[in-house]
């Protein structure tokens, strides 16, 4: 068995081809070279660091499963992972299946079975069920997030002691509210270790009272929950409709809020249009600060995709990731989705990354509609032009420059989307319709007095339609 090491993978391959899309398929297994089956271990070999890491992050579950039933339970995944195409020089990995496995075993069984949980378990076996990769550090500030993270920023040095307490967080699907919650628990759990941090999802959170309910054990359950420092439950509207967890919900709520534990919420509306939870439950969820998320504005977009490219080690010209960040602008999810194409298609093809490849990944991955030109597109382009920030057009000052830049922001704004200038006001520093109506008039009068003025001015308008 030991010499047919490429007939044992190929056995391996029809048990994945069934488990996994056939894109995934043929990006990450099919590129992946048997070398040495040898004493129970197979070796196998991948491209890059990057591609070792997604196998391990994404389907250690799937091989494991796969080498236990074609080779046996026990087998040994190795990696040869290619440091240098050139030189074909490479260093050796052992997958880190058993140790992956032996904690999500671990925290699955803890999780469906609450009386396992103790509140007086000593500190060092608390699992905060945290992900470490979700952390302020790669969660990037931008006008659509600035209020939340400052908030959240605030109550991981001092939880529970603040006027933010609890912290309810809104927003659509996709626009951070996890990320944010896991970077709050991780950084108390930095600043304060003996605190007794714990994320969990409102889905979880359900099952668990359900078994505990079945098992006679609520006890147990609502003791755990009243033993907690900083309670993070993220996605509160799935408790919609569930009367009994919300009221062991409402009671867990008060009895932390009174004893001063930070609590951290999450949903995809505000509390008061929630519907299905009652009254007194909503209540107490406006008793701290409400903070919205909103989708990734243009600049936070082009942070996002700078760090990942940095993180995956790619190299993508400014053209490229302009055209990504101008398209791709609801999910933080959709960019980070991108670029992991984008490393598969430069691996596997052996290619660089050029906009025609970006072009095709984008459009696979979302609808690309005719560049509409809005107003946050029109602020962008105007503050890079007089190279100015964002947040001084919507500043109060009244230097020349920046005067300038807020009025012809408004005057683009009111020729290219048919905004009333009642909404271009709020949406630039929040002015009002008579202040929008004077920036119009005050541009169009330098528009046809001033050559320099209007050749700016074209320029401009150039950049936005392009």
């Amino acid at each position: 068995m030991e010499s047919n090491y490429q007939i044992l993978w190929d056995e391996c391959l029809k048990v994945i081809k069934d488990n996994v899309s056939e894109s995934a398929f043929s990006t990450w297994f099919l590129p992946v070279v048997p070398l040495q089956y040898k004493k129970r271990e197979l070796t196998i070999q991948v491209p890059s660091q990057f591609f070792y890491e997604y196998l391990e992050e994404q389907y250690v579950d799937l091989l494991h499963a796969t080498l236990s039933k074609v080779i046996g339970h026990g087998t040994i995944l190795n990696y040869r992972v290619i440091v240098d195409n050139s030189s074909n020089a490479h260093t050796t990995l052992q997958s880190e299946t058993k140790t992956l496995f032996a904690e999500r075993k671990t925290l699955k069984d803890a999780n469906k079975t609450p009386k396992l949980f103790s509140a007086t378990s000593a500190v060092h076996e608390w699992n905060p069920n945290l992900n470490p990769r979700y952390n302020f550090d790669n969660y990037f500030e931008g006008e659509s997030n600035k209020l939340s993270r400052t908030v959240a920023a605030t109550i991981s040095k001092n939880p529970g002691n603040t006027a933010f307490n609890p912290l309810f967080i809104h927003g659509n699907s996709g626009v951070g509210k996890t990320h944010l919650c896991h970077a709050i628990g991780n950084k108390i759990c930095e600043f304060h270790p003996g605190r007794k941090v714990l994320y969990i999802s409102s889905h979880l959170f359900k099952v668990q009272f359900m078994d505990a309910t079945r098992n006679n054990s609520s006890n147990d359950f609502i003791n755990f929950y009243q033993g907690v420092d900083v309670l993070i439950l993220d996605d509160i509207q799935e408790l919609s409709g569930l009367t009994a967890t919300q009221n062991t919900y409402f009671h867990i709520f008060n009895h932390l809020h009174q004893l001063g534990k930070q609590i951290i919420l999450t949903s995809d509306k505000l509390p008061k249009d929630l519907q299905g939870l009652e009254d007194r439950l909503i209540s107490r969820l406006k008793w701290g600060v409400t903070t919205e998320l909103h989708r990734p504005d243009l600049s936070l977009r082009k942070k996002i995709l700078t760090h990942k490219i940095l993180h995956d080690g790619l190299v993508i010209s400014k053209e490229i990731v302009d055209y990504i960040a101008e398209n791709v602008t609801e999910h933080v999810r959709d960019l980070e989705g991108i670029i992991t194409s984008l490393v598969a298609y430069s691996l596997v093809y052996n290619r660089e990354v050029d906009l025609e490849l970006a072009k095709r990944v984008v459009s696979q991955s979302i609808k690309i509609e005719e560049k509409k030109i809005t107003i946050e597109k029109i602020q962008d382009v105007v503050s890079g032009f007089y190279k100015i920030e964002l947040r001084d057009i919507h500043s109060k000052s009244r230097k020349q420059e920046i005067v300038q830049a807020r009025h012809l922001s408004m005057f683009l704004s009111k020729k290219y989307t048919g905004f009333s200038y009642s909404h271009i006001g709020l949406k630039i520093g929040n002015r009002d319709h008579a202040t929008v109506l004077h920036a119009c008039k005050t541009v169009q009068d330098a528009i046809d007095t001033n050559k320099s003025f209007r050749i700016q001015v074209e320029e401009i308008e150039s950049k936005l339609k392009h």
